[in-house]
């Protein structure tokens, strides 16, 4: 569920009054935390705890005192004497004694820095003064100048949980690990840039009653039961027919990223449509596995596919041709790119199939620019407003993070990801991706939630062990690394 913070609260005095303790809860966060921890920083380093009075900096203490056990060196920065924080805190601290070390600054380090916010939790409210404001205003200066990450616990300090809103030097964390459930304000827009990568450590203890809410955050819990799962005598006409039409000259590349992306995604047979200027070009660069068929009409791909993607680098010479496929295919459709740009100039109309439209912001606009007031929604409440105002459209709001809406259905928010996914051709990989899971039998709404949750923690993959930055990541280097993100779904992480 996503929660707000008197909700929390109300589930956490539910447990309590169950006579589940708070020890136990400690632990449990606490090594949740450290779980997280591992999983995006897998090489010990140096894991500096920033510490308040409450609860949350027993909790980090916890996490702390796994990762030491793993080769972690512990410092930390202090808002108060330890005799002066509650008392599971306080028993945390004096437990590891000199396996953490206070200090009156983050001293140099060689390999992997981790700050660690544990000044503040959810019953926090107002602006961060004092000791905390420097403090916080210090994790954001040694992530900007040391490249120093930061890890939130439960909610970076200083942000609304509500509200999403950030305070004067709120945290501006790298990761969020948010305990139990998610908090509202963590989803909200201008909360984005302060949480960062989402990971939900779920404790059982601390389920909610009652009805859950109309949005859910995506993560594994949720998408490992709608992967599908291969019969042993599976053959490549059961793994579903994919017609990729994309690519002109000049814009090859998104032809290609959209045929890896559906390759990689477990299609059986894919077929690239080409017109002949592009054709011989397109034949030379693609894998041997995808087909390359030469056409005078896109709509030959209309009969004998199960699904079609299409936009990447198509351009705008063939429109007519476009909108046709459109309004007459009765398989699903992914419409990326340059299909989405020639829709927005005509009604969408009824359609007689399935469509998964993938647009990120420039499009978006393109798509509501005749709906007056839509463009100052917010992006999950606009997601939401446009399928309710064309019935049989999924949409996959593309951004940092993707809302995934659907009339009638829970609308989604994906977790994963890195700004490094700030370059050219994921769309259109995650376009071929989102395809081949709907040629596997999934719904469009579960394609494009599975689909972008892979095409993140691919990204994520891509950077784990110093293999890429972020500075140097490709979509091609994401293509290739899908494979190991289905198997870290099927593994079980954050």
């Amino acid at each position: 569920m996503i929660v707000t913070c008197s909700q929390m609260q109300q589930i956490e005095a539910a447990a309590f009054a169950r006579g589940v303790s708070a020890a136990d809860l400690m632990e449990a966060a606490g090594r949740g935390i450290a779980g997280v921890v591992r999983q995006f920083f897998p090489k010990p380093g140096l894991l500096v705890l920033f510490l308040g009075k409450g609860n949350n900096a027993g909790d980090a203490l916890v996490a702390g005192r796994e990762l030491q056990r793993l080769g972690w060196r512990l410092v930390a920065r202090l808002t108060c004497e330890p005799g002066q924080m509650k008392t599971l805190p306080e028993e945390h601290w004096f437990a590891l004694g000199s396996d953490v070390e206070p200090c009156p600054a983050v001293p140099e380090f060689q390999g992997p820095v981790v700050l660690l916010d544990g000044l503040l939790g959810i019953g926090a409210t107002g602006p961060l003064t004092g000791v905390m404001r420097g403090l916080a205003a210090e994790m954001n200066d040694l992530r900007r100048t040391r490249h120093a990450s930061t890890v939130a616990m439960d909610i970076p300090s200083g942000l609304n949980g509500d509200t999403g809103e950030p305070c004067a030097d709120a945290v501006e964390a790298d990761i969020t690990a948010t305990v139990g459930q998610v908090k509202a304000g963590l989803l909200a827009d201008q909360a984005l840039d302060h949480v960062g990568r989402l990971a939900l450590v779920p404790l059982p203890e601390l389920q909610p009653g009652g009805e859950a809410c109309g949005r859910e955050i995506i993560s594994p819990a949720l998408l490992r039961p709608l992967l599908p799962c291969r019969r042993f005598g599976m053959h490549k006409g059961q793994a579903g027919r994919v017609a990729v039409i994309a690519g002109s000259r000049g814009y090859l590349g998104a032809a290609v990223l959209s045929s890896l992306g559906a390759l990689r995604g477990g299609a059986g047979l894919i077929t690239l449509f080409a017109k002949p200027g592009a054709y011989d070009l397109l034949a030379m660069k693609l894998p041997p596995e995808i087909m390359v068929r030469p056409v005078a009409e896109y709509t030959e791909a209309l009969e004998g596919f199960d699904v079609l993607a299409m936009g990447p680098g198509l351009g705008f010479a063939h429109e007519d041709e476009v909108l046709a496929i459109l309004r007459q295919a009765t398989q699903p459709v992914v419409v990326d790119a340059d299909a989405l740009t020639i829709l927005a100039r005509h009604d969408l109309g009824e359609m007689p199939g399935p469509r998964l439209l993938t647009p990120h912001p420039g499009e978006m606009a393109r798509l509501i620019a005749n709906q007056p007031g839509w463009s100052a929604l917010d992006r999950a409440t606009l997601a939401e407003t446009f399928v309710q105002a064309h019935p049989g459209t999924t949409l996959l709001y593309k951004g940092s993070r993707s809302v995934i809406a659907t009339a009638h259905l829970p609308s989604r928010f994906n977790t994963t990801g890195h700004p490094g996914m700030a370059t050219g051709g994921i769309g259109d990989v995650l376009t071929g991706l989102c395809a081949a899971l709907v040629a596997q039998g999934m719904s469009p709404h579960d394609a494009a939630s599975l689909g972008s949750w892979l095409v993140g923690r691919s990204a994520e993959l891509c950077l784990a062990g110093g293999w890429r930055s972020p500075e140097a990541l490709s979509s091609g280097d994401l293509a290739e690394m899908l494979g190991a993100a289905f198997n870290e779904l099927r593994a079980g992480c954050w």
